[in-house]
């Protein structure tokens, strides 16, 4: 939600020339994301003035946060759209928002349809434990940029912990969580559902090193789609690094399309 306390404008005598909205769950204390900056062309430094409204506002934030510049597919060979996320990528690097990864945003929508049950893998639930197991099992290798700054930075039983912690605290709902299982019983992944404050979403999925590579990723992202389309989703989404080509792949092959693409840049390794 928005709120007047996080919305920092900049002014010129008497008249705005710049803003800078920020956005928070409803019972969060403080924003964890910039959700609009805008800056009078007129200014000349939008530069400036754009990384100016964001220190002012990241002084009062005792937390980390993101600020996620959305743009269509092919935008770096839109001369207009180029020069829009440049200012705007240069004001965050300049306040302090310095981690940068762009991401691949996808939708999927009944009429792409729904992957029929192929009886590959068996899905069930599992306690906490179990589930903390595999996020650790699973982090191993992982193409996920945010992922692998937390394993350098963090190590692998922090970083599975925050993961976890992370789903935990999203809308989506604890019990449609999976752990899938080959046939001979042994753990071959997971997949959990979930949900942001807008529409539900792919959430996590995952396949531990020893079974990768055996096209398992498919069957996992089929389980969470089937889910969701089952309690009557129309709209499902779904996010991937543009450096995560396996993941990507696997999204266009189940049928989800690429609907933005968002440079997301942060001052923490978790946002």
């Amino acid at each position: 939600m928005y709120r007047p306390e996080w919305t920092w404008i900049a002014e010129v005598g008497d008249r705005v020339v710049g803003r800078a909205l920020w956005w928070g769950p409803r019972d969060s204390a403080y924003p964890v994301a910039l959700d609009c900056l805008d800056v009078d062309p007129a200014v000349g430094e939008r530069t400036v003035v754009a990384a100016e409204l964001i220190r002012a506002a990241l002084a009062g934030f005792p937390g980390p946060v993101q600020y996620a510049i959305k743009v269509a597919g092919g935008w770096r060979d839109d001369p207009a759209t180029s020069v829009a996320v440049e200012w705007r990528r240069a004001a965050a690097h300049a306040a302090g928002l310095t981690q940068e990864v762009e991401r691949l945003q996808f939708e999927w929508t009944p009429a792409d349809g729904v992957p029929p049950a192929t009886g590959v893998l068996r899905f069930a639930e599992a306690s906490d434990e179990e589930f903390l197991a595999v996020f650790t099992r699973i982090a191993e290798g992982s193409l996920d940029a945010q992922a692998r700054a937390n394993l350098a930075a963090k190590g692998v039983d922090a970083t599975a912990r925050e993961e976890m912690d992370f789903y935990l605290r999203a809308p989506g709902k604890r019990e449609w969580w999976r752990i899938a299982y080959t046939h001979q019983g042994e753990v071959a992944g997971m997949a959990i559902p979930s949900a942001t404050p807008y529409s539900v979403n792919v959430g996590y999925l995952g396949v531990v090193p020893e079974w990768r590579g055996r096209g398992y990723v498919d069957e996992l992202l089929a389980e969470i789609t089937r889910f969701h389309a089952a309690n009557g989703e129309s709209r499902i989404t779904a996010t991937t690094d543009v450096g995560n080509a396996p993941m990507a792949a696997a999204f266009r092959r189940a049928g989800y399309r690429n609907t933005e693409i968002r440079i997301n840049l942060t001052s923490d390794l978790r946002p």
